[in-house]
């Protein structure tokens, strides 16, 4: 008993002394840095590497914060895992079933019984590529697609989402575009939730087009192999 005592007490000590060191590593950042906040502070298994996510980006320093690690990635020789991309994967998931998915496009493949979302730009021309070569190949998946104009790139892009979101048939006006080029002849003067999903895609951290966002919560950007895509969904249903 006092042996199993005695473990847990050096335990719990252990613990604290770690959180601890977590927080005086996140107060320093915070001190050098005031304009970002820090989400979270991890010791790694690394030569006294801490992981600290902040400003949507993963940077490492140690308990002292001697020194700064930034757009690096922490890769362990021995597995040849990019430990870093894995961290980001988990720290930039997303709750799924929080997305507003009526204010996106409706595209139903087969049975449909997987879930995909897509951010997408119509003048993007990867979402385009991303649509005409990779999607096309994914069977039994219900696609949502947010219209997401960036329009320091394409300013015509958020008058072209909305001739498409307003259309009778959002769906068929959504594939004319992107298999033929063809907008539809509707008025466009429909309520269309542009505005709103900006605002989506700035609180969970979507700044390029496309993003894809799996069942699971994992994101992938641009416009990657189908077989990858695939892989990813096979991954998120498992979960």
């Amino acid at each position: 008993m006092l042996k199993k005592l005695v473990s847990f007490t050096l335990l719990s000590v252990l613990t604290s002394l770690a959180l601890a060191d977590e927080m005086s590593v996140k107060k320093a950042v915070e001190a050098a840095y005031p304009k970002f906040k820090v989400e979270s502070v991890s010791k790694t298994p690394y030569a006294g590497l801490y992981e600290v996510f902040m400003g949507g980006q993963i940077i490492y320093t140690d308990e002292k914060m001697t020194f700064l690690i930034a757009e690096g990635r922490l890769v362990d020789p021995k597995t040849k895992k990019d430990i870093t991309g894995e961290r980001m994967e988990e720290l930039t998931k997303i709750d799924f079933n929080s997305l507003p998915l009526e204010q996106a496009i409706k595209v139903v493949k087969g049975n449909g019984s997987r879930k995909l979302v897509v951010f997408s730009d119509v003048d993007c021309p990867y979402c385009k590529r991303l649509e005409q070569n990779e999607l096309t190949n994914i069977a039994d998946v219900t696609i949502y697609t947010f219209l997401y104009p960036i329009e320091q790139l394409h300013p015509d892009a958020a008058s072209k989402s909305k001739l498409i979101w307003c259309a009778n048939n959002r769906v068929k006006a959504w594939e004319d575009w992107i298999f033929n080029n063809q907008l539809p002849k509707s008025a466009g003067t429909c309520e269309v939730p542009l505005e709103k999903i900006g605002q989506l895609a700035k609180k969970i951290g979507v700044t390029s087009t496309p993003t894809l966002i799996f069942s699971d919560g994992k994101r992938m950007l641009g416009a990657q192999p189908y077989k990858e895509i695939e892989r990813a969904m096979i991954a998120a249903a498992k979960k």
